[in-house]
């Protein structure tokens, strides 16, 4: 049976990958997607996701409007070297994309209560909106969540954003760790395992030529900018990591990533801002059962190569 997956996003160009896997994968079944600010300024986030799901014929699928900034107010920086100014590197949705009806906030309450207790949160973006519903709706919002597969934080691994922190974690810190504190059973997959998740421009180059769905107009291009990014950022890497894959993925293949169980703490101010930390003693000091969170701590490269390209070359639409 599919996972029912309400999937938090910011469609940037890994985002956008995660999307068209979670869309043609038979385990996958999206049910919602939240569209807050990030890579792109949320309205952009919107209509990239709009654009992605009138392309797989799934206009079916919710998109719900999320946050235009963080809980701590602070200006909001974009990454249009990485992610293209659209989110999309050099693709531009056109124009005759409309979002349709785009709903509030008490449509993720209405999709909780639809999936009762059959339902998976995946967030690959900034987790304010996650962290705003339990501030709007109090501490058992999310009750009846059997888990949340986040990507966010690096254990033991640089920053990608500063010395020390993770992107999502370092743009809200307060919302990640409201999360942390507040939601169970979550499975965190830190830089430390999407780092290494490295897809090389010869699988992009052979789905661009052999894919049979309908994003394979995308595959190539939307790629190719973003690899351009990271070879600036890390000389000498071969391809570009999927971050943003890998949570989906780890749902969908229970045995693709290692977890450890330990609680993690993100620091909110200062000079560490966004710093995810954990007691990776072999005895760690003892915490209370429900606040313990599993670290992803190691991941299989090759199977994740191999689901990425079966996926990809698979072409069958989930129409549900």
């Amino acid at each position: 049976m599919a996972h029912n997956v309400l999937l938090f996003a910011d469609p940037g160009i890994d985002d956008s990958f995660a999307i068209m896997y979670a869309l043609l994968n038979p385990k996958i079944n999206i049910v919602g997607i939240i569209c807050g600010y990030g890579n792109t300024p949320k309205e952009q986030s919107v209509k990239n996701a709009a654009y992605l799901l009138t392309l797989g014929q799934r206009e079916d699928i919710p998109i719900i409007a999320g946050a235009a900034g963080p809980l701590s107010g602070t200006p909001i920086q974009y990454y249009p070297e990485i992610h293209g100014k659209e989110g999309l590197g050099p693709i531009k949705p056109p124009n005759t994309i409309k979002n349709g009806k785009v709903y509030d906030f008490n449509k993720i309450l209405e999709i909780i209560k639809q999936y009762k207790e059959n339902l998976e949160i995946v967030s690959l973006g900034r987790l304010t909106e996650l962290a705003l519903m339990f501030i709007i709706y109090g501490d058992e919002v999310f009750k009846d969540v059997k888990a949340f597969y986040i990507m966010g934080g690096a254990f033991l691994v640089p920053g990608n954003i500063s010395a020390e922190a993770e992107a999502n974690f370092y743009v809200d810190p307060i919302a990640a760790n409201i999360i942390m504190e507040k939601a169970r059973n979550i499975y965190l997959h830190p830089l430390n395992i999407t780092n290494k998740a490295i897809i090389t421009p010869e699988i992009i180059q052979f789905l661009g030529e052999n894919s049979p769905t309908p994003f394979k107009p995308l595959i190539k291009p939307a790629f190719d900018y973003y690899f351009q990014a990271y070879q600036k950022n890390v000389p000498g890497i071969q391809g570009a990591p999927l971050h943003d894959v890998v949570p989906l993925m780890a749902l969908s293949n229970p045995d693709l990533v290692k977890y450890i169980p330990r609680r993690v703490k993100v620091e909110e101010f200062g000079n560490a801002k966004g710093k995810s930390s954990a007691d990776f003693r072999p005895i760690p000091d003892p915490e209370p059962p429900e606040m313990i969170d599993f670290i992803g701590m190691e991941a299989n490269i090759q199977m994740f190569i191999v689901d990425f390209m079966e996926v990809f070359l698979q072409g069958d639409l989930q129409s549900r």
